[in-house]
C-alpha cells in the first residue's frame, strides 16, 4: 500500500509495535527443550492481548500463528511438536493484522552453543538488511534493494535464496511490488514516498536453492544447509525509511 494520510501511518505504527512485542517475547522464550508449538502459543497470546490477529491463518489458512523454521528450514515452518535443541537456528516470522492494517517482521535466534558459521550467517542477514534499508528511499528502484542484499550476502560468503523475496504490505500480507533479494534489472519500479514494503534477506550457507516440503508450506534449502531470515516492514521516505516493526 501507499500511505495517504497520518491516520494510516499511525495504524501501521500500532500493528508494527504489536508485531515487535510478540516477536521479542517469543524470541526471549527460545531455549533448548521448548517446542515450536509452545513458542507459537506465546506469540499468539501477545497478539490476542493487544487486539491483533495472526494474518497467515486468516488469509491463507496457515496452521499456526507464527512461521517457525529451524536450521535448514528457510521459511513457513509449521509450529508443532519439534523440540528446540542447543545449536539450532530458529527463524520466527510473524505477520499480524489489527484494524485492517498489516505488519510483517522476522528474526533468527541462535540457541545455546552454535557454530561460528551459524553466527556469521545470522549477522550477515542483519547486515544485508541494514545496507538494503539505506537504499530504500524515494526515487531509487526496487532493484537497488536487491543489489544491496546480494552484494553483502556474497561478501560474507553466503548465497541469497533467489526464489524468496520481500513484498508490498499494509492492507493484506502480500501486495505489489515484489522485492527480490538480488539485482534483477526487470524490477525497475521506482520507490515512492509512503510506499509500505518488507525488506527481508533470506540467505543460506550453501547453494541457496529452496525446495517445498511435503507439508506444502515449509521451504528448506535443497542441500540442507543452514538458513537465516531477517525482516522489517518499512515505509519509504525521502531519506531513511521508517521501520514500523523496530523496537
Amino acid at each position: 500500500m501507499s500511505i495517504r494520510n497520518h491516520a494510516q501511518l499511525e495504524k501501521l505504527r500500532a500493528i508494527g509495535r504489536i508485531v515487535r512485542r510478540a516477536l521479542d517475547q517469543t524470541a526471549a522464550a527460545v531455549r533448548p527443550g521448548i517446542t515450536t508449538g509452545e513458542l507459537d502459543e506465546i506469540g499468539a497470546r501477545v497478539l490476542a492481548a493487544h487486539g491483533a490477529e495472526s494474518a497467515p491463518p486468516k488469509v491463507y489458512g496457515f496452521p499456526g500463528a507464527l512461521c517457525i523454521s529451524v536450521n535448514e528450514e528457510a521459511i513457513h515452518g509449521i509450529p508443532g511438536s519439534r523440540v528446540i535443541r542447543s545449536g539450532d537456528l530458529v527463524k520466527l516470522d510473524l505477520v499480524a493484522e489489527k484494524d485492517g492494517y498489516y505488519a510483517d517482521a522476522a528474526v533468527t535466534v541462535t540457541v545455546g552453543e552454535v557454530s561460528e558459521a551459524a553466527v556469521a550467517l545470522v549477522r550477515c542477514a542483519e547486515s544485508a538488511f541494514r545496507l538494503a534499508a539505506k537504499t530504500a528511499r524515494q526515487g531509487n528502484r526496487v532493484y537497488d534493494i536487491g543489489r544491496a542484499v546480494e552484494q553483502e550476502t556474497r561478501r560474507c560468503g553466503f548465497q541469497v535464496m533467489r526464489e524468496l523475496c520481500g513484498h508490498g504490505v499494509g492492507q493484506t500480507i502480500h501486495e505489489a511490488p515484489s522485492i527480490p533479494n538480488f539485482h534483477d534489472p526487470r524490477h525497475r519500479t521506482r520507490l515512492t514516498e509512503g510506499l509500505v514494503i518488507t525488506i527481508e534477506p533470506i540467505i543460506a550457507a550453501g547453494g541457496g536453492k529452496g525446495v517445498l516440503q511435503s507439508d506444502r508450506w515449509t521451504i528448506c534449502t535443497a542441500d540442507r544447509s543452514l538458513s537465516a531470515h531477517y525482516e522489517h516492514t518499512v515505509v519509504i521516505t525521502r531519506g531513511e525509511p521508517i521501520l514500523l516493526t523496530a523496537a
